[in-house]
């Protein structure tokens, strides 16, 4: 295989730039040649597509956001856009194809594949932790430190006013950032979509925390299982506890990535090319047991993501003294 492209899709994460410079390095190393495809599936389609120069990818490795750009694309999704994304790729001759990015990129990824016989490889980048066919995904650990770093900060200031902290997390349907955070940060409470908790039930752990003697708690509320300031309300509505809500929203996806997530990105990109060199295609890269991995496309995106129950337990239970 004498030239691969690499493109980035969906949701930016922390890690994407380490990412793209091992699959520049690593295709360099084997005698390829390495173009990026900016703006995700929506550039493949416009044909914004060119060489990565290794000033690209140098001084970039620690740099939060991707240098490719990214973008979400409802044309690729038709039959006439993954044509046009076909027809680029033979226009520049790319004979391979490496995707970053979360779920839905992977479908489009197998669809590429499956379909139109496209060598694709597929590495996890999304800061929500929800491909159950890898341990970790390219962002997530960076997006955890990112919230226990708020965390404390309104810690202080709930501490203060003798006020409870509500803290609303992304994850979507997943409940990992608030789960991993929350006891990384030592969360009074943990609300998720995985255990859904009745909010009559966590208000009265609240009500039972102030009449302890612990005016002071932080909740952390996975977006999936609803919003910090609804639960403000009904809490506020149904008790005498002073509460307030805080969206971290974007800032949990900024930043300079951790050295796990650099480290991860780097050893996933460099399997991606070498599955390409070898041949192979349809493939997604991952991580299980600190081993790196290779699993079928469509299967990777079928593997429901698994909760952890245990670590939810042990927050509980640190949360009662």
């Amino acid at each position: 295989m004498k030239r691969i492209g690499v493109l980035t899709s969906g949701g930016d994460t922390p890690g994407m730039n380490a990412c793209i410079r091992s699959v520049f390095k690593t295709g360099t190393d084997l005698g390829m040649q390495v173009m990026g495809v900016y703006h995700g599936y929506k550039g493949l389609i416009e044909g914004r597509v060119d060489y990565i120069t290794h000033d690209m990818v140098e001084n970039k490795m620690h740099k939060g956001g991707t240098v490719l750009r990214t973008a979400r694309s409802s044309a690729f999704t038709s039959e006439e856009g993954m044509q046009k994304a076909v027809s680029v790729l033979k226009a520049y001759d790319i004979e391979g194809l490496v995707v970053i990015g979360g779920d839905g990129s992977f479908r489009g990824a197998a669809q590429l594949s499956e379909k139109y016989g496209v060598n694709v490889i597929g590495i996890p980048g999304t800061i929500d932790n929800d491909m159950g066919y890898t341990d970790f995904t390219i962002g997530f650990d960076t997006a955890i430190n990112n919230v226990m770093n708020e965390i404390y900060k309104i810690r202080d200031t709930m501490r203060a006013h003798d006020r409870v902290g509500v803290i609303e997390v992304m994850g979507r349907l997943c409940g990992d950032i608030a789960l991993w955070a929350g006891v990384g940060g030592a969360a009074d409470l943990i609300l998720v979509p995985e255990r859904p908790m009745p909010w009559d039930e966590a208000t009265n752990i609240l009500v039972a925390n102030k009449l302890r003697g612990k005016l002071t708690s932080i909740v952390l509320i996975a977006e999936g299982a609803g919003s910090a300031e609804d639960f403000c309300e009904y809490v506020r509505a149904h008790s005498d506890v002073e509460i307030k809500a805080t969206v971290l929203g974007y800032i949990q996806r900024g930043g300079n990535p951790s050295a796990f997530d650099r480290v991860l990105a780097a050893k996933l990109g460099q399997r991606a090319v070498e599955l390409l060199a070898d041949g192979q295609s349809g493939f997604a890269v991952g991580i299980k047991h600190n081993d790196i991995i290779n699993v079928p496309l469509l299967d990777a995106v079928k593997v429901n993501d698994t909760f952890d129950d245990k670590l939810y337990d042990l927050n509980t239970i640190m949360a009662k003294f």
